[in-house]
């Protein structure tokens, strides 16, 4: 069975909250990013704190090591459980992430692959499976590999083994299904087909049937 995730892409409060409380129940944690922060602002973690759903900052933290620190510091202290980092900033940075969320008694996931088209220009391959090794190295909780493309998922899961977690993007409006890759990861993460969906909690019953 893989966990399910919500990849919270609205804007403003007061939809997000109306979002997440609807799916109470349902959800295994709630991934929130630049447009739900940037519009409602960092406090809105302790809003969706309510609907008893653990929180990941998925700000794909890209910076210098000591930057990541203090991006850990807020993230964490707002409430957070985990944080999603880029892996391609090297070792060193992405080892502050890390260490900031372990530091926090919260969980850090390196990006290895993501799950849009422009992916293969750089966030694939060889480049990717660098980036695997290197968030295991680093003692990351887990990486963000693509269901949109699972042979590549089951490739950098052999990379990390078992003891880390798969989390995996692209179902629904990229066009996966969990079925295509639930077998690889641990976690599946849905947008649009759940938020903007007529009754979003219903939704997301269904999804969550369907990572079983």
């Amino acid at each position: 069975m893989a966990e399910l995730l919500l990849a919270l892409d609205v804007k403003g409060s007061d939809e997000a909250v109306r979002v997440a409380n609807s799916c109470e129940g349902e959800l295994d944690a709630i991934k929130i990013g630049y447009p739900l922060v940037l519009s409602a602002g960092l406090g809105i973690v302790k809003e969706l704190a309510k609907a008893n759903i653990p929180v990941i900052a998925d700000f794909k933290v890209a910076d210098i090591p000591n930057t990541n620190t203090l991006i850990c510091d807020e993230v964490f202290a707002a409430g957070c459980s985990g944080i999603i980092t880029h892996a391609f900033c090297g070792s060193d940075s992405l080892t502050a992430v890390v260490d900031g969320a372990h530091d926090y008694g919260g969980i850090a996931l390196a990006v290895c692959e993501m799950s849009h088209p422009g992916a293969l220009d750089f966030l694939t391959g060889a480049n990717a499976e660098i980036m695997a090794k290197m968030a295991k190295d680093a003692g990351a909780d887990g990486i963000i590999a693509p269901a949109t493309r699972p042979e590549r998922t089951a490739i950098l899961r052999n990379i990390i083994g078992n003891t880390m977690k798969i989390y995996s993007p692209g179902v629904g409006a990229q066009g996966a299904q969990p079925e295509d890759v639930k077998k690889y990861v641990d976690g599946i993460i849905v947008g649009r087909a759940i938020y903007q969906a007529a009754d979003p909690g219903k939704a997301a019953h269904n999804f969550r049937v369907r990572c079983l």
